[in-house]
């Protein structure tokens, strides 16, 4: 199997390193500086036992490659945002011995949230769900960090939108000897929206920062519990979590590896001009508006969240005295 990581960034880069330091069948797909970064230097990848760098083909996409190879596994990396552009890109993409990736090859979908692989399923057949638990980060170009240890991830997957298959256990296997946990599983769903429900604070991270929002933070994960549970979705508990992660994956400090936050912060930090909050706290609004169940806390860390990419504020820059004073407006309105 080659590996073809579709969004090289702090999740992709990651997985891509991992698989081309156990010996797998690497390219990276990125583009602009990142892009650039990974053909001049290679990737450098920060890790506990120090920095590691990978000189593997690197791809700005399908054309850079010419007919892709049937034994070929494309790993959707991207934000859910860039999703439609990428899978219309890589979609009609030939593959040797005829037809396309989106009718031959499979597709998994290493994002957050649980919409990717939807919008992927109206254009591949063959659709794979990963719930990510991978701690990583991508602020400068062709540099990526992940501080876990021992483990460096936990990366539950099976078929979308439900089953496993032999490819789920091969892909899986690569995985496991990549310094990952892959377990394959008939019902990834489940771990994703309790994953999502991790996800609701991601926003919050990324414009207020982290500190002085504990409480906060807790409200806007009970909203989801509550839509979750009158949408009639089931999903993973945080006792079903812990044991399963245990101690395997410990946070380790990366000398020389900048402060940073979660995926959304990372996205304000690098001023991409878009984040990923409509399908996080935005996929809570939507089920809530559906199935009537209010969300004012993930409403307004949604528009928060895109107004701080719109205009490329500062990641963390929202005082949290004045985040409070607009969650009180939102809640008694």
């Amino acid at each position: 199997m080659r590996y073809i990581i579709i969004g090289a960034g702090a999740v992709g880069g990651t997985i891509g390193g991992r698989l081309a330091g156990a010996g797998r069948d690497v390219v990276l797909v990125a583009r602009g500086a990142h892009h650039t970064a990974l053909q001049e230097k290679g990737l450098r990848l920060h890790v506990p036992e120090g920095e590691l760098t990978y000189h593997v083909p690197v791809a700005d996409g399908p054309a850079a490659l010419g007919e892709l190879r049937a034994d070929d596994v494309l790993i959707l990396a991207v934000k859910t945002q860039d999703s439609e552009a990428a899978l219309d890109t890589w979609g009609p993409a030939p593959v040797a011995g005829g037809g396309t990736a989106a009718e031959r090859l499979p597709l998994l979908c290493a994002q957050n949230g649980v919409e990717s692989q939807r919008i992927a399923l109206r254009r591949f057949t063959h659709v794979y769900g990963v719930c990510v638990w991978l701690p990583s980060a991508h602020i400068e170009p062709g540099v990526v960090s992940a501080a876990g240890s021992p483990l460096t991830g936990i990366l539950h997957l099976g078929r979308y939108p439900h089953g496993t298959d032999a490819t789920a256990h091969r892909i899986a296997e690569d995985l496991e000897a990549a310094k990952f946990e892959a377990p394959v599983v008939p019902d990834v769903t489940r771990w994703q929206y309790a994953k999502l429900l991790t996800n609701l604070g991601n926003s919050l991270d990324a414009v207020a920062g982290s500190e002085g929002a504990a409480a906060l933070r807790e409200e806007v994960r009970a909203e989801g519990e509550a839509v979750l549970k009158a949408a009639g979705i089931d999903c993973t508990g945080k006792d079903e979590e812990l044991a399963l992660r245990g101690d395997k994956i410990t946070l380790v400090p990366l000398p020389g590896a900048p402060r940073g936050g979660g995926s959304s912060w990372q996205s304000l930090a690098r001023g991409t001009g878009s984040i990923e909050a409509d399908y996080l706290n935005g996929e809570i609004a939507l089920l809530g508006r559906l199935h009537d169940v209010p969300t004012p806390l993930n409403t307004l860390l949604q528009r928060l969240a895109n107004e701080f990419a719109r205009e490329r504020r500062e990641a963390g820059s929202l005082p949290v005295d004045e985040l409070l004073r607009l969650v009180a407006f939102v809640q008694e309105s």
